[in-house]
């Protein structure tokens, strides 16, 4: 998918403390690091459903969190691979028509497409330090 930028897709597996990067990118730089708590899962082309089920079988991830910009939140949407959804809202206001957003990526334009909405029920809403929110969300499938 040529949307996404040449250093692959991160995934981390919280519980174990483990950082393993799966990416199409076959230059990446992270093959020449060499750390015991850094593993490398290369798809040819990217599939997000494959991905997460090597996660759980080769790694024992039963969790995982995803820290990404719009593009791929995008196809974590599409896909309904997202179970609960935290936004940090910081105190400060941008915006703009180039500005990215939570979900990027193409938009919903007809009326057959709207089983593709990200439908949340807020779970916790937690004020932080400095004026910051964070607000969890279960994603009703």
């Amino acid at each position: 998918m040529k949307h996404l930028n040449e250093n692959g897709i991160r995934y981390f597996c919280a519980l174990s403390k483990e950082f393993v990067l799966i990416t199409t990118n076959t230059r990446h730089p992270a093959f020449n690091v060499e750390d015991e708590n850094l593993h490398i899962i290369y798809q040819n082309e990217l599939s997000l459903k494959d991905a997460l089920i090597k996660l759980k079988s080769e790694y024992g991830c039963e969790r995982i969190t995803i820290q990404t910009g719009g593009t791929l939140n995008n196809l974590f949407l599409r896909e309904k691979l997202f179970d609960y959804v935290d936004i940090i809202i910081a105190p400060v206001l941008i915006g703009g028509k180039d500005t990215s957003t939570l979900i990027d990526g193409k938009s919903l334009t007809e009326e057959c497409e709207l089983s593709k909405l990200g439908v949340v029920k807020l779970q916790e809403c937690v004020v932080l330090e400095n004026s910051y929110l964070r607000l969890r969300y279960e994603v009703i499938h």
